[in-house]
């Protein structure tokens, strides 16, 4: 089976076919282009993004077939992202989609964009039913018991700002380019992460909710007031550690939340790429008696496999969709249950 995959739902243009052959699974071609410069905007403009992608998706869709070496005529279905994400851009991938569908006479299949960081460990690792996962992105910090494919508990999610975004505004703080994540994780290489404290949001609180938006303001004020005293590298390394310790802390919570054993621990979202937190997940998940599950760094990010991938996950279990579907900006995983 090969399924086409679409994503469009921010700045990235992205486009894949993936196979499920007997030999494993295959990756035939990924092809991710972000033609922005959020940096020059200190983010991403949805007005642009949606323009951007109406420009440069046809490429990246000829490229694909092309890296692949096969027909279209060879796709056996094409999967979409509809939602969550910026209705512009979602559009824009919607209706290429749905026009291809139509042209080449093949099924296709709405797919939601958390459930595709939700499943996309089991594109590349052999991630067995029940797991906890541990989303962390721009635009979402959640835990996720995933019992099965639409079958998702809601354990924990962010009371306001997402790990990435507290990533990203405290970066631009600094002046450092965006996206704002792996510029931190690149200058606190150089830091050091004791040089100074920061609070450690909902330390006393029960569950496993997770708040960033109280941690943004202390590093605002404390780079305020002292970033004659550190260096940029100091305020980036206490940073990154104090986000860690915040993920592990409710961490911690959710494995306890879980009453039934769990196959491993799943970490995936544009912030999974982080190599420091990845670290200390590991040793953490270690001491818990678990395993944890990383899906490749190009597979973080957004991308279209982890698309094609839920295309495959759903279409072998006989799921498709109607042309009519609709482009959903806000479509929380709990209701694909």
């Amino acid at each position: 089976m090969r399924i086409l995959g679409i994503e469009t739902s921010c700045d990235e243009t992205a486009v894949a076919i993936v196979s499920n052959a007997t030999a494993g699974h295959r990756i035939l071609s990924n092809v991710v282009t972000s033609h922005l410069e959020p940096k020059d905007y200190g983010g991403v403009v949805p007005e642009i993004a949606a323009r951007s992608h109406l420009k440069h998706l046809k490429q990246c869709y000829i490229k694909a077939i092309a890296d692949a070496k096969i027909s279209p005529h060879d796709i056996d279905a094409i999967a979409v992202t509809s939602g969550p994400g910026l209705a512009g851009g979602l559009l824009v991938g919607m209706n290429f989609a749905k026009g291809l569908a139509v042209a080449l006479d093949k099924p296709i299949l709405a797919i939601n964009h958390l459930e595709a960081h939700a499943l996309t460990a089991r594109l590349t690792h052999d991630a067995a039913f029940p797991y906890l996962l541990l989303l962390a992105s721009g635009g979402h910090t959640q835990f996720i018991l995933v019992k099965d494919i639409g079958s998702y508990s809601l354990l924990g999610d962010t009371l306001d700002d997402s790990a990435g975004e507290c990533f990203d505004k405290c970066a631009k703080m600094m002046d450092l380019p965006y996206p704002g994540g792996p510029q931190i994780e690149t200058l606190a290489l150089q830091g050091n992460e004791d040089a100074f404290s920061l609070p450690i949001p909902l330390l006393n609180q029960p569950g496993c909710n997770f708040s960033f938006s109280g941690l943004k303001t202390a590093f605002k004020e404390m780079y305020a007031s002292q970033q004659d005293q550190f260096d940029k590298s100091d305020f980036a390394a206490c940073l990154q550690k104090t986000i860690t310790k915040h993920l592990l802390h409710k961490l911690n919570k959710a494995i306890k939340m879980v009453d039934s054993p769990i196959s491993s621990i799943v970490f995936s979202g544009g912030v999974a790429a982080n190599q420091y937190i990845r670290s200390a997940l590991d040793i953490f998940v270690s001491q818990a008696g678990s395993k944890a599950i990383y899906p490749p760094i190009h597979l973080c990010t957004d991308n279209a496999a982890m698309i094609a991938w839920v295309g495959i996950e759903r279409f072998s279990r006989h799921k498709k969709s109607h042309l009519d579907f609709k482009c959903q900006p806000r479509w929380p995983l709990a209701e694909l249950n």
